[in-house]
């Protein structure tokens, strides 16, 4: 064989095998729903934006490295065979399946960055944009990462009264959209409406720089799964 002919080969599988590792996904997120009724998981901007989920099914999408996404769960939803409609919580524009990060609230949000410069994965449980669906976002398993996030107290039941909205919980920005709750100035603290989802949900978001007990991460150098459960 030619000089020729093996150094275009050796550039040929060097691309190939390039190409089949930097698209192979590093870490995969199982949705689960566990709630008696039907969820319309959503998830940006894996898993092709959005999937309907009876009890008991698991939609499993693949994360690839570097990566940063958002997944929550609509309710009430009445989708077309051309996949539009519309949810009465955390519609995206009319769309089964979501093509961006914005969503009406109020929906529950596990919010994930894989694979930063500390070789770490950051993920979180937000309530910024209300909540809708008791949730759990953790390691698929222990042995891979121990933190654990769960935000399953009956918010909807008592939630204040100027909170309230058909199917959920607002947030104090999407009722009020101040400074003081929405912190469009970059400065801001926690307040009366942010301590009551703090009270029932003391490792999620609650207010936009709540950052020191909010924040988890596992390291990524393993590839570590992940799992989001509706209704743990």
């Amino acid at each position: 064989m030619s000089n020729r002919i093996m150094n275009s080969f050796f550039i040929f599988f060097y691309v190939m095998t390039s190409h089949l590792f930097s698209t192979q996904a590093d870490s995969t997120i199982d949705i689960h729903n566990n709630c008696p009724f039907t969820v319309w998981a959503a998830a940006v901007p894996h898993g092709r934006g959005g999937r309907q989920l009876e009890y008991g099914e698991t939609w499993i999408i693949e994360v690839n490295t570097t990566k940063s996404g958002r997944i929550w769960g609509r309710t009430n939803c009445n989708f077309n065979t051309l996949g539009r409609g519309q949810c009465q919580t955390g519609d995206c524009n009319g769309l089964l399946e979501c093509q961006t990060f914005s969503s009406t609230p109020p929906n529950t949000l596990a919010e994930y960055t894989l694979n930063q410069d500390t070789n770490n994965d950051f993920f979180d449980i937000s309530l910024l944009e209300g909540f809708n669906i008791p949730m759990e976002f953790s390691p698929a398993s222990a042995d891979e990462c121990s933190a654990r996030i769960r935000c399953t107290a009956d918010i909807i039941g008592q939630c204040p009264n100027e909170l309230r909205t058909p199917g959920g919980c607002n947030s104090p920005c999407t009722v009020f959209k101040t400074n003081e709750y929405c912190c469009t100035s970059g400065n801001c603290g926690p307040t009366n409406y942010s301590n009551f989802f703090k009270r029932r949900c003391s490792t999620s978001y609650s207010y936009p720089t709540d950052d020191s007990t909010s924040t988890f991460f596992c390291p990524s150098g393993s590839g570590t799964n992940y799992r989001v459960v509706f209704c743990p």
